[in-house]
């Protein structure tokens, strides 16, 4: 199969070896699980328990609200002991909405459906419906409800289906061991998809340095005519949707726009393990593999951790730290966020906690820009991000937008390869938030006006209704008054 080559991108360090070659580990279910209702880009999902109620491995703890949101599941039994504010996995810290369940022990399933009808034979609008009900999002750290992308295939034509096994980031490698242990799963899941979706043919792409996932996949596609393994080189970022399409079709996708306007459609290796828990075994997104890695952890590793476990919990069942970190990410270092502490749970979207060290961050002083161009030439999207920070800078948001911010995918790729070690892709996130607050500010602006317009209005109706209310009681009483005078002339004439 021909591929095809994007501009830019770098070859960071791996640091892979480590975990790549240990199995899965699945972790003892913690004391407390701390799960939040905003683990999915959309609206947060609205609690269906209360404080005090006793509930099973895998039954509904909130639903989705809106066209765009995702349920939320028990990844075990026990109680439900509180519903408050607690520290998000966010640089910020801010807190969300969390609900506490504390374990019972026994780790008790809810009453599962038996195994149904063969979902390739099952109407796909049926099981975007129950993927959805799983509260299945993008594994791959996006966290979009998947659901919406299924129903994709109901409003575009989808010829193509992509699974990324792009896992380019430095450490992690938790798609990797997915893929060599549960390969026959992925496969399955990505049999479902193609059928939900109407696509002809499926692609599953992994990079070139991890041969046994390669190896693994390829004999689980033995009997599947439909499905391909494709092997493109390790270059970071690959695992970045647009630049995955355009490796292996040449295509590309329109700034701003969406694989599936162009037919093809891109879901995680994970998210379809997930898809084939969910209609095989009729089982919700409760658990998900992480990396576990970075010099500050003793025993780097991938473990099965159920969501809601806080950080501090999973790196204690590998060994603890080896000395305080640097740095803690949530994610890789070319993308992942760092977290203001390890009192935070893991959610659906997380890949990996590396704990890096001070010598792993050697953070170097920022000098001014040279004028280089190294920037330009690493930018996988083709733009200038130099002239986008220098306006970013200086608070030109209009400008730093006119210069393709929107087209820019935070890969970090030109701050790695910055020699004045300016963090570039620093300035273009902070663009993106100022931008999307002064557009949320603008919103609740309108939305206000828009109010109180409706309330003027509504007061003027209901002042003009009081009026004409007043007028025709006024009228009826004028008549009545008119009416009794004239009786009253007419009873006098009658006497006379």
């Amino acid at each position: 199969m021909k591929l095809f080559k994007f501009n830019g991108g770098v070859h960071p360090e791996e640091h892979k070896q480590i975990t790549s070659a240990k199995p899965i580990r699945v972790m003892p279910m913690p004391k407390r699980l701390y799960v939040p209702l905003q683990q999915h880009i959309g609206a947060p999902a609205e609690p269906a328990v209360k404080v005090g109620d006793t509930v099973l491995k895998g039954q509904l703890l909130a639903n989705s609200q809106g066209a765009i949101s995702a349920p939320v599941h028990a990844p075990t039994s026990g109680m439900i002991v509180d519903i408050s504010d607690h520290p998000a996995p966010h640089p910020s810290g801010l807190p969300v909405r969390t609900i506490v369940l504390e374990s019972d022990g026994e780790d008790k399933w809810v009453d599962l459906p038996s195994m149904d009808a063969d979902p390739l034979r099952t109407d796909g609008a049926e099981i975007a419906l129950r993927v959805g009900a799983a509260g299945i999002v993008g594994m791959g750290g996006a966290t979009f409800p998947s659901a919406v992308k299924l129903r994709l295939g109901s409003r575009n034509k989808i010829h193509m289906l992509v699974l990324n096994g792009g896992e380019c980031e430095p450490y992690l490698t938790c798609d990797d061991r997915l893929m060599q242990e549960r390969a026959d799963g992925i496969v399955d899941g990505a049999r479902i998809i193609l059928h939900t979706i109407k696509a002809e043919k499926a692609l599953l792409v992994v990079e070139d340095n991890k041969p046994v996932a390669i190896a693994a996949l390829q004999k689980a596609c033995e009997h599947a005519g439909n499905l391909r393994v494709v092997v493109v080189p390790a270059q970071y970022p690959m695992g970045s949707e647009k630049h995955m399409i355009k490796a292996v079709t040449g295509l590309e996708v329109p700034a701003g726009g969406l694989g599936a306007d162009i037919g093809v459609l891109v879901h995680n290796m994970g998210t379809a393990y997930a898809v084939h828990q969910a209609i095989r075994h009729h089982r919700p997104l409760i658990s998900r593999v992480i990396t576990v890695g970075g010099g500050a952890v003793k025993e780097p590793q991938n473990v099965e951790v159920p969501i809601g476990t806080l950080l501090s919990d999973v790196i204690a069942f590998c060994g603890g730290l080896s000395e305080p970190p640097a740095r803690t990410l949530m994610g890789g270092p070319m993308m992942g966020q760092m977290m203001p502490s390890l009192n935070v749970p893991v959610v659906k979207g997380t890949s990996g906690v590396i704990a890096l060290t001070a010598q792993e961050v050697s953070a170097q002083t920022v000098m001014p820009c040279i004028r280089c161009g190294s920037c330009v030439g690493a930018c996988p999207c083709g733009l200038l991000p130099l002239q986008m920070a220098a306006h970013a800078k200086a608070g030109n948001l209009d400008k730093v937008v006119d210069f393709g911010l929107v087209d820019c995918v935070s890969c970090g790729c030109c701050s790695y390869v910055c020699p004045s070690h300016i963090p570039l892709v620093q300035y273009f996130n902070y663009a993106k938030g100022e931008i999307a607050a002064r557009q949320q500010a603008k919103h609740k602006t309108q939305e206000n006006r828009r109010l109180v317009e409706q309330r003027t209005q509504r007061l003027e109706r209901e002042a003009q209704l009081k009026a004409d209310a007043a007028a025709k009681r006024k009228a009826e009483a004028d008549a009545r008054k008119a009416a009794q005078a004239a009786k009253a002339v007419n009873a006098e004439l009658s006497l006379d």
